[in-house]
């Protein structure tokens, strides 16, 4: 997968959600999860593009389509995206290790591009903390202190030759998540359990097609999503730049 697809991941699987719908539509929280799930598996896009058209191909098929409703939810994707993940490694797998080579292409996002998310998401965090000082004093001095350890990352896009995407996104990983874990600790039990009732309602009609890996994989995402709203907190990826 080439560097822009690598970081444009949720870009590319709405914009296909939305041309098989024939419709642009917000993608609920749900299916960003979903989403967010497949991307921390692992997933190839072009696996998850592929089992999204064979999800759609079979819904058209079912009794439910039939009958004029349409496909509401990559929840619905979620068997089909796996298969076609499982069928592409097992085509890899006798292939041999792949010899990367670093391409001296141009960068798929300008320094310029890269130094305006940090700051806002800087600016956007400090703003969290002065909100909630008062309410959660611990938590915004994790927010303050993460929107410190960004703006200690501004000087990296000034060194000379190309950038290590990779590593950069190592490091914007671990922040989120000590960030999730704050949250999720110091979140009160009435946010927790509003959360839950959400995302329960949400997964509802979906959870008898999911394994229980896949229901605990989706649920921690989901929750992190919701969490980072309440608290009015960015999320830090490059998946999230575009």
């Amino acid at each position: 997968m080439g560097a822009f697809n690598y970081f444009n991941y949720y870009t590319e699987i709405e914009e296909h959600f939305w041309r098989k719908r024939g419709a642009h539509l917000l993608v609920s929280p749900l299916d960003w999860a979903i989403v967010e799930t497949w991307q921390k598996a692992g997933i190839p896009l072009e696996a998850v593009l592929k089992g999204i058209d064979r999800a759609f191909e079979s819904y058209a098929r079912s009794r439910r389509a039939a009958g004029g409703r349409q496909l509401k939810s990559l929840a619905y994707c979620v068997d089909a995206v796996l298969d076609a993940a499982s069928e592409a490694a097992e085509a890899s797998a006798g292939t041999g290790p792949e010899t990367k080579k670093r391409s001296a292409a141009a960068e798929p996002f300008s320094r310029e591009e890269l130094r305006r998310y940090f700051e806002k998401n800087r600016d956007r965090l400090g703003r969290a903390a002065e909100k909630h000082r008062a309410t959660h004093s611990n938590l915004a001095a994790r927010f303050a202190d993460t929107a410190s350890r960004l703006a200690d990352l501004l000087p990296l896009l000034d060194s000379p030759g190309q950038l290590d995407l990779e590593d950069l996104e190592r490091r914007l990983t671990v922040l989120e998540e000590k960030l999730n874990s704050a949250v999720a600790a110091d979140a009160s039990e009435e946010t927790m359990l509003e959360v839950r009732r959400e995302m329960d309602r949400s997964i509802a009609p979906y959870r008898r097609k999911m394994t229980a890996d896949q229901l605990s994989s989706l649920e921690r995402q989901y929750t992190q999503k919701r969490l980072f709203e309440t608290f009015d907190l960015p999320r830090l990826s490059l998946f999230y730049l575009s």
